[in-house]
């Protein structure tokens, strides 16, 4: 179980996999990362990852973000001067990240920022994209981020902070 984030033309669908260290170490920090697995399409190509990239904490914050976006509380953000994409929301490790790029009275286009790890495979290593500036969009109604935000909530029952 996950989050499917996803329109007629991309998709995003991220799963909590697993600790990372299966056994508690004692480390509050260490204890506490997921490896998050994701399948990704796009009209360019799909694929694969899987990655330590959130902390418990972390996930809970990509639920409350969604529910923030159908809400309409979140505010759409567009390039900076120099062009560079920002996401709203980023975590720990620059792997994935969440922005808001555009709304109206009834959907809102999510701007998932993928990088590193989760970056597709064209965009790894020296010649690709900068940390956030690979961007899959995808517009949600408001019932779709709901719905989404519940089943990640479910997801994260399996996961408390160890």
């Amino acid at each position: 179980m996950g989050v499917l984030l996803s329109d007629h033309a991309s998709s995003v669908e991220l799963r909590l996999l697993r600790y990372q260290f299966s056994e508690v170490r004692g480390d509050p920090y260490d204890d506490n990362w997921l490896v998050v697995g994701g399948t990704v399409t796009t009209p360019e190509g799909s694929w694969s990852f899987a990655d330590p990239c959130l902390l418990t904490g972390e996930a809970r914050e990509v639920s409350a973000w969604l529910r923030a976006v159908a809400a309409g509380t979140v505010a759409v953000t567009g390039p900076d001067a120099e062009g560079w994409l920002n996401p709203d929301t980023w975590f720990v490790e620059p792997v994935l990240a969440f922005g808001l790029a555009d709304r109206d009275d009834s959907e809102a286009v999510i701007r998932v920022h993928l990088s590193l790890e989760a970056a597709p495979p064209w965009q790894q290593g020296d010649d690709g994209a900068g940390i956030y500036q690979y961007v899959v969009e995808v517009r949600m109604d408001t019932a779709a981020l709901i719905h989404a935000a519940d089943q990640w909530d479910l997801a994260l029952v399996s996961f408390p902070a160890r």
